[in-house]
């Protein structure tokens, strides 16, 4: 076997948020291929318990935990140097001292960066094979984040998203190609970056249809069979928290005057108190960490993906439909998302409508057995081993 760099802003491991899902299949996908050493973050203590399980796939690697609180005070030293701030967050001395020492004890001649702010540890004269896999457009999502936020956080989050946005540019400029989550992502980053335009690609994201199946029994976690909506998502995360108060307080209400008993579930680690205030609401409840959302999907009625800020494929969508959910969703969540043909998914940024669709669902008025459909599609364009096919075509030439 080979050898080859990877490296990676998050652990990757375990597969249970979006960034860690992708970075996880990539990763089991390289071992599988190359002797990989592997350079990564460990900003949560929860995960240092799989630093050993990680180690053992990897040739090499250099595991880095470190504290966000204080890495989040130490980014804002890039306000004086008019870097991103997001480049500033990972600590990087022992970082760099190891990526260079890798290379040159293994003359590494290939290198896979997942997430551009890991790619300021690539040497500029390294003489190998480059890739960066950028997933999303996260330029954008600050430029989001600063139209719904007040100053100076407005003001913080539109630099961050010029300065993101430039660093960017001259990450594609110099890596030999980049990948995105999807087609859609990659032609938006092709409008922002026309110089780059040959170099840039997609791979779909997947699903594990075997462990998100719903022919499997799954006890109850709602303790019976009322109507129920549930979305799923780590809570600490200001998209998701956007997301379960906008429906709280612009859906849900009419869909409790039509569907009086129903309930809406938020599933998902570290809720913020914004989050936890829900609770207060008739028919809401908060759950926190789980250790297995699978539940919580089986014995829903229906998954509400209500995201008002996104970029990429959300994998909380294609996890619900593997499951066999309709799907109640706003278009910034099914952006990366093709439509498809007969799927039980309703999408609109009308809150009316929304709660009509709700209601149908909830009160089960018409034929759903297109939510058979809705796994059928995830099991022909959302598997992890034919997607990452795409990244052999260059790796493995």
């Amino acid at each position: 076997m080979k050898d080859l760099l990877f490296l990676v802003h998050r652990i990757p491991y375990p597969p249970n948020k979006g960034d860690k899902i992708r970075s996880y299949h990539l990763f089991r996908h390289l071992a599988e291929r190359f002797r990989v050493h592997l350079g990564t973050f460990v900003d949560d203590h929860n995960d240092s318990q799989y630093i050993d399980p990680v180690k053992s796939l990897c040739a090499s690697s250099h595991i880095v935990p470190f504290r966000p609180g204080l890495a989040k005070l130490t980014s804002l030293t890039a306000l004086i140097s008019g870097e991103p701030l997001t480049l500033r967050y990972y600590p990087n001395r022992s970082m760099r001292r190891w990526v260079k020492d890798v290379i040159a004890k293994h003359a590494i001649r290939k290198v896979l960066v997942y997430s551009s702010v890991m790619a300021q540890f690539v040497p500029a004269s390294i003489q190998a094979l480059k890739l960066i896999d950028f997933v999303d457009v996260d330029s954008d999502k600050w430029r989001q984040f600063a139209s719904r936020k007040n100053w100076p956080l407005s003001w913080i989050y539109q630099r961050e998203g010029g300065c993101l946005l430039r660093y960017d540019r001259r990450i594609a400029e110099n890596f030999d190609q980049c990948f995105f989550v999807s087609k859609a992502e990659a032609a938006f980053f092709e409008n922002l970056a026309p110089e780059s335009r040959e170099r840039i690609h997609f791979f779909n994201n997947g699903v594990d249809a075997d462990y998100f199946s719903p022919d499997r029994e799954y006890p109850n976690p709602y303790g019976n069979d009322d109507p129920t909506l549930v979305f799923t998502g780590a809570m600490d995360y200001w998209a998701n928290i956007d997301a379960v108060n906008w429906f709280s307080q612009k859906v849900f209400p009419e869909i409790r005057q039509g569907v009086p008993d129903a309930r809406f579930y938020i599933v998902g680690s570290k809720p913020a108190n914004q989050v936890k205030m829900l609770e207060k609401i008739a028919g809401h409840r908060v759950t926190g960490r789980v250790d297995d959302i699978r539940p919580y999907l089986h014995h829903a009625t229906v998954a509400v993906t209500p995201l008002r800020i996104a970029r990429g494929i959300q994998n909380k969508v294609l996890e619900a439909m593997a499951m066999n959910k309709p799907i109640l969703a706003t278009p910034a969540a099914m952006d990366g998302i093709p439509p498809g043909d007969g799927l039980e998914i309703s999408v609109s940024e009308d809150p009316r409508f929304l709660a009509e669709q709700a209601i149908r669902l909830l009160k089960k008025i018409g034929d759903q057995r297109n939510c058979r459909a809705n796994r059928e599609f995830v099991l022909i364009h959302y598997n992890w081993s034919d997607n990452l096919k795409k990244l052999d075509t260059f790796l493995l030439s």
